[in-house]
């Protein structure tokens, strides 16, 4: 499996901060600003990738959005994916300043997907590896992913999988004609609270 550019502590903080501070900059002057070209001058922080970027505040999920698929450089990616947890998670409200001086925010880096070669879901059941995959299911327009941090909260693959189905809205246990299963890795790392709100 494919893995994603090299990330040592210098680069993960750098991410961590583009994060940070794309999200608070919104916060306090009710804008969301670009991230421009040289402000990132590391060239594997240029390089493309894919990542989700997930807000966490006392266990409470504040956002959880990114992208399987490296389509703009690392730093951009992680820009992105911040202001879109933070502010167009349809599934929760935007993130407040308490929020932000409080949260966690994590991102995920994720390798190259790879195809399972599985035809039913007992078979798919079997290849999961708990604790390292993250899946993609996809049938017609059903399609859903969760993350290998999934498995903290998961007793076993049943239970992960039953997630994923739920998530998708496809029955407990069914498989579609030409369902199609897909795995990944990730490079996690987080920076926690407090932090002080101010712009950059």
């Amino acid at each position: 499996m494919t893995s994603g550019p090299a990330l040592d502590d210098h680069r993960r903080s750098a991410l961590l901060d583009v994060a940070a501070r794309a999200i608070g900059n919104a916060l306090v002057t009710g804008r969301v600003a670009l991230l421009g070209d040289d402000e990132i001058d590391d060239p594997v922080l240029g390089e493309p990738g894919a990542v989700f970027v997930t807000l966490l505040r006392d266990e409470r999920l504040l956002g959880c959005v990114g992208s399987l698929h490296p389509v703009e450089s690392l730093a951009h990616a992680v820009h992105r994916a911040a202001l879109q947890a933070a502010f167009a998670d349809p599934r929760l409200p935007a993130v407040t300043p308490a929020d932000f001086e409080a949260m966690t925010i994590k991102i995920s880096v994720l390798s190259a997907l790879e195809e399972i070669a599985v035809a039913s879901y007992r078979e798919l059941l079997a290849e999961a590896r708990p604790g390292v995959d993250g899946l993609v299911i996809e049938a017609g327009a059903h399609r859903a992913t969760l993350l290998p941090s999934v498995w903290e909260q998961c007793g076993d693959a049943n239970q992960f999988l039953d997630a994923l189905w739920a998530k998708a809205g496809l029955a407990a246990f069914a498989w579609p004609r030409g369902l199609s299963a897909e795995r990944y890795t990730t490079e996690e790392f987080a920076s926690y609270g407090p932090r002080a709100l101010t712009t950059a």
